[in-house]
């Protein structure tokens, strides 16, 4: 399975927060740090506040923070609330699909068991078992520090 842009942002958001220092940052921080889009990761960040995985704060003195411990975090539900949904393929939308097997070869059966399983190992951890090395640290958190300085 292959996740999306979208997957792959959001769970760099929240390892970045859970690691960062005072346990907070800003969208501009985030994106300057993994070198992508402003615009996407405020996306990304709106709907993990709307499912309280972070605590956003506007204005001044705002900025991003974990919404949960990172122990409470479930590395299984970010990728499936990024996701969007279990269909990996067209026959999975039976009303939509413009396939003429959908709903009558064993392909559904045997995606969706695998995709049962992807998220069964997913489930398995938290944010807080994605254990980041001292010198990605280190590099990741030293744009941060050469603004304040």
């Amino acid at each position: 399975m292959r996740l999306t842009a979208f997957t792959d942002y959001s769970l760099r958001v929240v390892i970045y927060l859970a690691y960062a220092p005072e346990g907070r940052s800003t969208i501009a921080e985030v994106a300057q740090a993994f070198g992508i889009s402003e615009n996407h990761l405020t996306k990304v960040v709106h709907l993990l506040g709307k499912h309280g995985i972070l605590a956003n704060t506007r204005g001044r003195g705002g900025g991003l923070r974990l919404g949960r411990p990172a122990a409470a975090i479930n590395v299984g539900e970010v990728v499936r609330l990024a996701e969007g949904g279990d269909a990996p393929a067209e026959c999975f939308n039976h009303a939509g699909s413009g396939c003429a097997l959908a709903g009558g070869c064993g392909l559904e059966q045997v995606l969706g068991e695998a995709i049962g399983k992807f998220y069964e190992v997913l489930s398995r951890y938290s944010v807080a078992d994605l254990a980041m090395k001292p010198a990605v640290l280190e590099k990741l958190y030293s744009l941060r520090q050469s603004k304040v300085a």
